[in-house]
């Protein structure tokens, strides 16, 4: 499947790099995104090993940005509510999902299901007039 563009994640919320880390495994199970999703370190501390994981890339095929949502809609669902997830597209657009302000998990997806799909229609080349 070709690669279209790319959405990086980031999670902000308690456990450091762990729930990145839980995202990155939900992700990379699912079918469509399999061989998709990597993984992007900060540069090391002074005094440390290795930096520690910061930013989930996800190659985006022909299903542009609709394809993480289901899934991550589905992660959700086992996270505390104070999680956050922030998608950006390589044009620096975001959106962030932060369950902490939503009584309803699912509303918040739709809404940035809905606003992403929109931008990618804005970015198709039909919507460009090529």
């Amino acid at each position: 499947m070709p690669v279209v563009g790319e959405v990086k994640l980031t999670v902000d919320g308690p456990g450091g790099e762990a729930p990145l880390r839980s995202l990155q495994e939900w992700l990379a199970s699912d079918d469509e995104l399999r061989g998709r999703v990597g993984r992007q370190y900060a540069p090391p501390e002074p005094g440390r090993m290795g930096g520690t994981l910061e930013v989930l890339p996800v190659a985006l095929g022909p299903g542009g940005i609709a394809a993480p949502i289901g899934p991550l809609s589905t992660w959700f669902t086992g996270r505390r509510p104070d999680v956050a997830v922030t998608l950006e597209l390589g044009d620096r657009r975001k959106v962030c999902v932060d369950v902490k302000r939503a009584t309803d998990r699912s509303a918040v997806i739709r809404e940035a299901h809905d606003l992403f799909t929109a931008l990618d229609g804005a970015n198709s080349p039909d919507a460009q007039g090529e």
